[in-house]
């Protein structure tokens, strides 16, 4: 028999793991925007601006996959349009807590719901539940709200390129963040 996963939208009380699972999901990319590669300052960094409203990782953009033993996936997604007036927040904080000024690229824009990122526990990888997620944000998006949904896969992950792609993703172009080279991928509706 299989286990019954509920996903629901997060809420201020999902702070603690949305910034564990944000952490699984860019590790290095989030070292990059803070100038350390220290799991505890990522990870109070990213608790405080999921507790919060108004940011790209706040709990107002997030999802949480629970299973009977608790948080098991976190998805990170926000419109597009608003990638400025989200952004802005969370290099505010960089400042104050690194001392470091944060102007990546624009890695979304207008006209597309972003998945930031999708983190899976450790545990309950490979077992279809980053799969479940993304099925569950194309229902969510592109289905009722007739959205597209845009994301950016790293140009040497060419697994989660061939999973993108299989659940309907197709390929845009390509963008650059931090430095590295990805491609910009979409999913429409039929």
């Amino acid at each position: 028999m299989e286990e019954e996963n509920v996903i629901r939208k997060a809420t201020p009380e999902d702070s603690s793991e949305i910034a564990n699972y944000i952490l699984l999901a860019m590790e290095d990319i989030l070292f990059q925007f803070i100038g350390a590669e220290s799991t505890e300052k990522a990870t109070i960094f990213l608790e405080q601006l999921a507790e919060r409203k108004g940011n790209q990782y706040s709990y107002e953009n997030c999802w949480v996959v629970e299973d009977k033993n608790g948080t098991i996936g976190v998805a990170n997604i926000y419109d597009g349009a608003k990638l400025h007036e989200l952004r802005l927040p969370v290099a505010e904080l960089i400042f104050t807590m690194f001392n470091r000024d944060f102007h990546p690229e624009d890695e979304t824009q207008a006209g597309e719901m972003y998945i930031d990122c999708i983190g899976v526990h450790p545990d309950y990888q490979g077992r279809g539940i980053g799969t479940k997620l993304f099925q569950f944000l194309k229902e969510e998006y592109v289905h009722k709200q007739n959205k597209i949904l845009g994301l950016l896969v790293d140009a040497d992950n060419p697994h989660a390129r061939r999973l993108y792609l299989k659940l309907g993703f197709e390929i845009q172009g390509e963008k650059t963040l931090v430095g590295k080279k990805m491609e910009h991928l979409q999913l429409m509706s039929d």
